[in-house]
Parts: structure tokens; C-alpha cells; sequence
């Protein structure tokens, strides 16, 4: 089977071209997972979608057919190895717990090995952060990832973008999650 190809400009330190065919979409927490289940939703038709759901965010149903669901106890999953090429990489929402974890190393489950396989293949990692207000310890976890080129995205309200519903706001956020990534779309309205 071929995958139709999508183009994407990545840009955090240098600005390349990337071809997303695979993209894991992990959920870490049970706030927030309708902007992962949205983001989703939301997402070009060719990538290859692998998702990953921790047993706080069992809502497994509610996701379509085409996406290959992982357990996030298994650590030998395809999308564990570096190998097996994943493009990019986001965590939505993205428990303290689970940002923690990343920050140090740490990668005990499913979740936390594919961010890790992110920062050593240089992949693009997106993470965003739920939790408010933000610990002094939580913002320096955030601090060092940021400076390992994470991109740190928590779901902030944009109330310059002229947004009338909750579903308008919902769309600006994950649109802000597409150009931090690469996807092009038309989630919101852009400045003229």
C-alpha cells in the first residue's frame, strides 16, 4: 500500500522540508482529550495516524477506524524504535506527570519511550501541557525541553483571533498546533 505524501515546512532552529507520513498522537491525562480526539479529527487525509491512550484517557470508541491504537504498556511497539521512522510527535494533553517524566529521561511506558525516541532521532515534539497554574517545578521541566527544541504548546485561548463559540476556540488551538508542526489548514481566521 502507498501513502499519498504531505508536505510540510517544519521550523524550530532551522527551517527544512519534511514529509509527515507518520505522526503519533499520545494522550496523557483525561482533561483535554477532545482537542486530541479534534485534533485528529482535524487532521489531512495520508498520514499515517498512531495513537497512544493512558489508562486515565480510555476513550478508545470514540476514535476512528484508520488510526492504530497502541497500549501504552507496550513498550515493544513499532513506534518505540527510531527505527520505524516517526516524523513527529505530540502530546495532547500532556499530564505534569507525564512532562516530568520526559524532562528526565524517563521512559517507562509507551508514551514516555516514543517522546524519548523523539529527542535522540531530533524528531519533532510537541508537548501541551495542561495543568494551571504552572509549578515552578512544571515551568522548568518545560524550560529544559524547550531548550532541547521541544515545542511547549499549552492549549492558551487566543481572544485577538474574533472567536464566538467554544468550537471556533477549539479549532484556533489545534490550528496553533498545525503550524507549530508543519500541517497547513484553515482551523482559523489569519491575520490580513
Amino acid at each position: 500500500m502507498v501513502k499519498k505524501a504531505i508536505q510540510v515546512t517544519l521550523s524550530y532552529n532551522t527551517i527544512k522540508k519534511v514529509t509527515i507520513l507518520k505522526l503519533v498522537v499520545a494522550v496523557s491525562g483525561a482533561s483535554g482529550v477532545s482537542l486530541a480526539k479534534k485534533f485528529i479529527d482535524y487532521l489531512p487525509k495520508g498520514i499515517d495516524v498512531h495513537l497512544i491512550i493512558t489508562k486515565h484517557s480510555k476513550i478508545v470508541a470514540s476514535f476512528e477506524e484508520n488510526i492504530t491504537i497502541h497500549d501504552n504498556r507496550d513498550i515493544s511497539a513499532s513506534i518505540a524504535s527510531g527505527s520505524f521512522g516517526v516524523d513527529v510527535t505530540v502530546v495532547i494533553p500532556c499530564s505534569m506527570n507525564t512532562l516530568a517524566k520526559i524532562s528526565c529521561g524517563i521512559a517507562d511506558n509507551l508514551v514516555t519511550r516514543v517522546a524519548s525516541v523523539a529527542l535522540k532521532e531530533r524528531k519533532t515534539l510537541l508537548l501541551a501541557p495542561r495543568e494551571m497554574p504552572f509549578s515552578v517545578i512544571a515551568l522548568e521541566n518545560m524550560q529544559r525541553l524547550s531548550s532541547l527544541g521541544v515545542i511547549i504548546s499549552p492549549p492558551v485561548l487566543g481572544y485577538y483571533a474574533d472567536i464566538d463559540s467554544l468550537e471556533e476556540m477549539e479549532r484556533f488551538i489545534i490550528g496553533k498546533w498545525y503550524d507549530s508542526i508543519g500541517i497547513e489548514h484553515n482551523l482559523y481566521k489569519r491575520w490580513e
